[in-house]
């Protein structure tokens, strides 16, 4: 059995187990899988293995992508895909309804008809182990127990919804799990992938956090948030490591565990999945957190305070993200924005050559010595108050000179959970002017994490090391930041609507944001965010200025606000992402903008495949261009197992047909009925459209 490890490769840690798949297409029924592809071996309800082979999409074990890879799935194993055809189109009704549940009574069916159905949000959890997960044994103690998180979570109301889950995936009994409604709008499916072994969290290192930061760099456009289930001794030291290893990430990673386990009559457990599940499906908070104790905290702020309190983690010099009460609420202005274009990317070539460091009375030079020799290649001082070293012990302030002149990077943190360094104090300064970077207020879990990061830039050299050491690059140290004050001009309607004037500015200024990204030019723009007016705000409608900058082609201002931390991964409540506003208005510029930025279309396959065959069918080539800017599959088949390309063929729109056999779509894909769209041009009597499509496949 073989696993998927970070390169792609088969690791040595086992098999890499999956529970509750099937995000990626049109989720089929328990009964076609097992006759299509299934080996009875490995369908269990709590998860199957997912062999190397059949890739990071795989539903259920056999890679099936919607009801058009069924047939290729079919195919694979010895059966024939026309003789099926009727089989693998009954799959999946118009409505989203599988077959299966057509034999449910008319009662159940009367309760099915009444579910409302809600935009969706995909949410992939990686369960690593911890207490969280654990089950107590018959001496009663507490043991990690693999194959069980999934079918639990599926049996339990709390963590899943059976009837919306059979009314949109039928009787897959390995289907996604799915949150109940929620007054946030939106349904929440998940998926739990299993690591094998389940690891305490005492055991992890960097080789682990590499492992969780390339699964989302694979999944990441499948998903729109990420949950990594945890234990809690080492959980700020991963939170913090992942905060640096995800470059430009612009979507939601929450770090959370318990320190009691999930099914245990009393249990924080329960509470902290439910809401990080909600928090990575419901809103776009892109930086990696720790949601613990009813608060969402910045990860890499985030130290533990406790061993056996409910409020295990704290963030002393950072306010909470949110806070979780009657209502989520967010702290937008708090939420890290990544200002750059570059697109997501994953950084594991982390230094092993850190270390850190505690200062204590009459500590023995010959041991700093020692600490200090190669191969390390930085360390974190852990100093007194705001940076203190003993100014009396000359032998230690030369050991500490002679490693930061050879070329080691010392960083300087206080050991006082509160504060910061500063070189207030002689001693203080005496460290800086010897080199030793200052680490501001720090944690030392980011402290190492960043100075690991830093050192394994190998693009940056020295100086550069030690100003990036300085730099807040993911919110993990304090810096001076303007606030926006109150506008005078809200005076009158503040009176007007009773309302305190912070109320009347959430109100207000995401609207104003709007209307300036929607005029000519950014001067407007830029004097809101100037002033600062949040450029990740929205409206009641979810709107953000970055959906109607991208509607209305205005690129200017696309390229502002994605310098100032606009999100390009964020939905409004119709579901809508700016990249789609663009493909809309086949804003090409602005499209590839927003690409360049990371930007992906996100749906599933066959819901992309449905939107470019309405599209084909129109004949519209402009807006197949945009979609091939956008980075779909113009040879994706919509949920009848039709290609653009067959629909063009059948309708005769020759323009559109002969763009898409120049941008690389496969004339010979048969549809369920075994035809080409060659075949379905002649048949419809587009004789010299079905000559060009048949001399394409002659060549």
């Amino acid at each position: 059995m073989t696993s998927l490890s970070s390169d792609g490769a088969a690791a040595a840690r086992g098999p890499f187990l999956v529970a509750g798949d099937g995000l990626v297409g049109n989720a089929l029924g328990a009964e076609a899988l097992s006759r299509l592809c299934l080996n009875d071996d490995n369908n269990n309800r709590d998860g199957v293995v997912v062999r190397e082979k059949e890739g990071p999409h795989a539903v259920n074990g056999c890679g099936m992508n919607g009801v058009s890879n069924g047939v290729h799935a079919a195919e694979h194993h010895g059966l024939d895909a026309g003789a099926n055809c009727d089989v693998l189109a009954g799959l999946l009704r118009d409505d989203g309804q599988h077959p299966t549940a057509r034999t449910a009574d008319r009662e159940e069916d009367a309760v099915l008809d009444t579910l409302e159905h809600h935009p969706e949000s995909r949410v992939l959890v990686l369960y690593t182990g911890g207490t969280i997960g654990m089950v107590r044994s018959d001496s009663g103690g507490l043991a990690p127990l693999r194959n069980r998180l999934a079918g639990r979570l599926r049996s339990s109301t709390t963590f899943h919804d059976q009837e919306y889950a059979r009314w949109r995936f039928g009787g897959d009994a390995d289907g996604p799990l799915v949150l109940p409604a929620s007054k946030e709008g939106r349904r929440v499916l998940y998926c739990i992938r299993e690591y094998d072994p389940l690891l305490d969290s005492s055991c992890m290192g960097v080789e682990d956090w590499v492992r969780i930061a390339t699964d989302i760099k694979t999944y990441y456009e499948q998903y729109d948030g990420f949950l990594v289930l945890h234990g809690t001794d080492t959980l700020a030291y991963t939170a913090s490591a992942l905060s640096f290893m995800l470059e430009n990430l612009g979507k939601t990673v929450i770090v959370t565990g318990s320190q009691i386990p999930l099914w245990e009559l009393r249990s924080d457990g329960r509470d902290n999945l439910l809401v990080s599940l909600l928090l990575a499906g419901c809103y776009v908070i892109p930086e990696v957190s720790v949601m613990f104790g009813a608060r969402l905290l910045r990860g890499n702020r985030t130290v533990k305070v406790s061993a056996d309190s409910l409020r295990a983690f704290d963030t002393p010099n950072c306010p909470p993200l949110a806070t979780i009460g009657i209502n989520i609420d967010i702290d937008h202005r708090l939420v890290c924005r990544p200002k750059t274009t570059e697109p997501f990317a994953v950084h594991c070539n982390m230094s092993n050559n850190v270390g850190l460091l505690r200062i204590f009375p009459n500590i023995s030079t010959a041991a700093v010595r020692s600490f200090l020799a190669p191969p390390l290649k930085g360390a974190v001082l852990q100093t007194y108050g705001a940076g203190n070293v003993p100014g009396n012990r000359t032998d230690l302030l030369e050991a500490l000179r002679e490693a930061s002149e050879r070329g080691m990077i010392l960083v300087n943190c206080t050991q006082c959970m509160h504060g910061q360094v500063a070189d207030l104090y002689a001693m203080g300064k005496v460290l800086y002017d010897m080199g030793v970077v200052g680490g501001a207020d720090m944690t030392p879990e980011a402290a190492l994490a960043k100075l690991s990061y830093v050192l394994s830039k190998d693009e940056w050299d020295l100086e550069t090391k030690k100003e990036r050491l300085r730099t807040s690059l993911r919110g993990e140290l304090t810096v001076p930041s303007r606030m926006l004050s109150d506008w005078e001009a809200l005076d009158a309607v503040v009176r007007a609507l009773g309302a305190e004037p912070a109320q009347v500015a959430a109100l207000l200024i995401p609207s104003v944001t709007c209307a300036a990204a929607a005029r000519p030019g950014t001067a407007s723009l830029a004097a809101l965010i100037d002033a600062g007016a949040d450029p990740a705000a929205a409206t009641m409608e979810g709107r953000t200025p970055l959906h109607v900058a991208a509607y209305e082609g205005n690129l200017e201002a696309v390229r502002l606000l994605l310098q100032h931390g606009a999100r390009v991964h964020v939905k409004d409540r119709f579901g809508r992402t700016p990249l789609l506003d663009a493909v809309q208005m086949d804003r090409h510029d602005v499209i590839t903008a927003l690409r360049e930025a990371g930007a992906h279309l996100g749906a599933s396959n066959s819901a992309i495949g449905d939107k470019i065959c309405s599209v084909a069918a129109v004949g519209d080539v402009q807006r197949l261009k945009s979609f091939r800017l956008a980075g779909a599959d113009l040879g994706q088949r919509d949920v009848s197992g039709r290609t653009p390309l067959h629909v063009c063929a059948q309708l005769g729109r020759t323009s559109a047909a002969l763009f898409l056999v120049s941008s690389g779509v496969d004339v010979h894909v048969k549809d369920l009925s075994g035809r080409t769209a060659g075949d379905l041009a002649l048949a419809a009597g587009h004789a010299t459209l079905a000559n060009a499509l048949r001399g394409v496949q002659c060549s």
